[in-house]
């Protein structure tokens, strides 16, 4: 399967594995990547050495290209960005910050670079800023989301409208048909998260992968969109924070609930009370635990057959 995505990236398929926060260690990268697909190493909340070392042992575990997603706006980005460009990281997917602060940074070491957007407005000052390709991602993903509120397949033929560069949809992807569907709107490819959330490989808590499973349409919502809007799963946490807004909080009140390590608590450690968990609306047609090879094949093989058959 030849399109620009596979060509940029040097891989098999034009699917990308979301770099998520708890859940893409480079267990999951490598196996993604080892299938056929982009792994991503999701370093939001990983510290500097600890990036360092998923680095190394992706490297040890695939020959094939994988990438790390960075957040921008955490902690020790400077770190960050020395030690991908010492490991030999080739692709560098950016997200929640200004496009224009590393793209030639990372550029101008052969560095291959993707920013992720929820808007054209946003679409345009990454090509501006000198990415290679964008990720559009609408408000049906999981996690922190952008404010617009533009659902996915509304977002990636106004984005194909606008720009030159390679486009690739995310949010409420999950399957061949998905796939498909959002290839027929004008994507090159495409990013997917929650799908890749619940495999074996994915770092995530077996208590948080079951929630995933049990998963059904209404289950989740956009939330403190004051702070960051993050799409969660309805647990007690997020029952304290819509009984919170009954109160009309400020925003130190919504930070005070919020607390430190809430993503870490619920998706990690597996906490389903009182921690953070975040997952996409696909979650609801995700209905087993299975190896990302597997999920990587069931997609490609239904997206064939289901072009086909039109």
């Amino acid at each position: 399967m030849k399109t620009t995505i596979t060509t940029l990236f040097n891989t098999q398929y034009p699917v990308v594995q979301g770099g998520m926060i708890w859940v893409s260690g480079w267990r999951l990268a490598s196996a993604v990547s080892n299938a056929g697909g982009l792994g991503l190493i999701g370093a939001g909340s990983m510290y500097p050495e600890v990036l360092r070392e998923h680095i190394q042992k992706c490297k040890k575990a695939t020959d094939k290209p994988f990438g790390v997603n960075v957040p921008m706006l955490y902690p020790d980005i400077e770190q960050i960005m020395d030690i991908i460009v010492e490991e030999g990281v080739k692709i560098v997917f950016t997200s929640a910050g200004n496009p224009k602060t590393w793209t030639q940074f990372l550029k101008a070491k052969g560095i291959t670079v993707v920013h992720v957007v929820s808007s054209v407005k946003f679409a345009l000052k990454a090509e501006a800023a000198g990415v290679d390709a964008v990720v559009c991602e609408g408000f049906e993903a999981g996690g922190h989301n952008g404010r617009e509120e533009t659902t996915t397949f509304t977002l990636i033929p106004m984005v194909k409208e606008k720009v030159r560069i390679p486009v690739i949809a995310a949010g409420g992807i999950g399957s061949g048909r998905g796939m498909l569907a959002a290839m027929v709107l004008g994507a090159d490819g495409v990013q997917i998260g929650s799908r890749f959330a619940a495999t074996e490989e994915s770092s995530a808590h077996a208590n948080f992968k079951q929630t995933i499973v049990d998963v059904k349409d209404g289950d989740t919502h956009l939330t403190l969109k004051e702070l960051a809007p993050v799409r969660l799963v309805k647990n007690k946490f997020y029952q304290q924070v819509e009984e919170l807004y009954q109160n009309n909080p400020t925003i130190e009140d919504l930070k005070e609930l919020l607390g430190r390590a809430r993503a870490k608590r619920g998706m990690f450690e597996g906490d389903l009370a009182d921690g953070e968990l975040e997952i996409g609306q696909i979650a609801g047609i995700i209905h087993e635990i299975k190896p990302a090879k597997t999920v990587l094949k069931d997609i490609i093989t239904e997206y064939n057959a289901v072009k086909e058959s039109l």
